[in-house]
C-alpha cells in the first residue's frame, strides 16, 4: 500500500504545479478585461519606456488614460512611476509627470516616483508615498495583463487597488496573448515567493 503512494508523489509533483500555472493564467487573463474605474483617492501610472525625454506609445497610452480618469474627477492626484533605466538623463516618473503637465494635470496635482526599478519596488514606493499622504485606494493604470500582478502587489503593501487598464493592451495576436500571460505568471510566482 504504502508502495503505492510512493509511486504517485511523481504525479502530484507534475499535477500541483500545473494547476497552480492554470488558475493564475485564468485571473490574469480575467483580471484584463475588467475596467474597474471608480472614486479613488489617487491614480497610479505604472512606467514604462521613455526615448530622449519623451513616453514611448505604451506609456503615452498609460498617461492618456491616467488624464482621461483625473479629468472625469475620479481621483484628485495622479502618481507616476519608474526610476532611469538605461538612460541617465530622465526617469519614467518625471517623464510622465511632464507629459500630463501638457494634458492640463497642475503640476500641484502630480507626484513622480523615480526610484523604481521593477513593478514590485514600485509597489512598494507608491505606497509609502500614499501612506504618508493618508491615501488608501487607488485607479492602477497599465496594460491588461499586467493588472493582476500590481493589484496583489499592492494589496500586500495595504492598498485597495481598482484596474484602470490603457485601451486596447490586451494582444490581438494568440501567441502574443500566451507570451504576455506566462510572462506575467513567470513574474508573480517570483514575487510571491520573494525571489526579486
Amino acid at each position: 500500500m504504502a508502495t503505492k503512494r510512493w509511486k504517485k508523489w511523481p504525479l502530484w509533483l507534475l499535477v500541483l504545479p500545473v494547476c497552480y500555472a492554470a488558475v493564475v493564467y485564468w485571473r490574469i487573463v480575467d483580471q484584463s478585461g475588467h475596467d474597474e474605474s471608480r472614486t479613488a483617492d489617487a491614480i497610479v501610472v505604472f512606467g514604462a519606456a521613455e526615448y530622449d525625454g519623451r513616453p514611448s506609445p505604451v506609456y503615452k497610452a498609460r498617461l492618456d488614460r491616467a488624464a482621461q480618469l483625473f479629468h472625469h474627477g475620479l481621483a484628485p492626484i495622479v502618481i507616476t512611476t519608474g526610476g532611469s533605466g538605461g538612460d541617465p538623463r530622465y526617469s519614467e516618473g518625471v517623464v510622465g509627470r511632464e507629459y500630463l503637465k501638457t494634458l492640463g494635470i497642475p503640476d500641484s496635482q502630480l507626484i513622480a516616483e523615480t526610484q523604481s526599478d521593477d513593478t514590485a519596488e514600485s509597489a512598494r514606493r507608491v505606497s509609502t508615498i500614499m501612506y504618508v499622504n493618508s491615501m488608501r485606494s487607488c485607479l492602477a493604470v497599465s496594460d491588461g495583463y499586467h493588472i493582476f500582478r500590481i493589484k496583489q502587489m499592492l494589496a500586500r503593501e495595504g492598498v485597495t487597488a481598482y484596474g484602470a487598464p490603457r485601451p486596447n493592451s490586451r494582444p490581438l495576436n494568440f501567441w502574443k496573448r500566451q507570451e504576455s500571460a506566462w510572462h506575467e505568471i513567470g513574474s508573480y510566482t517570483l514575487w510571491l515567493f520573494h525571489l526579486t
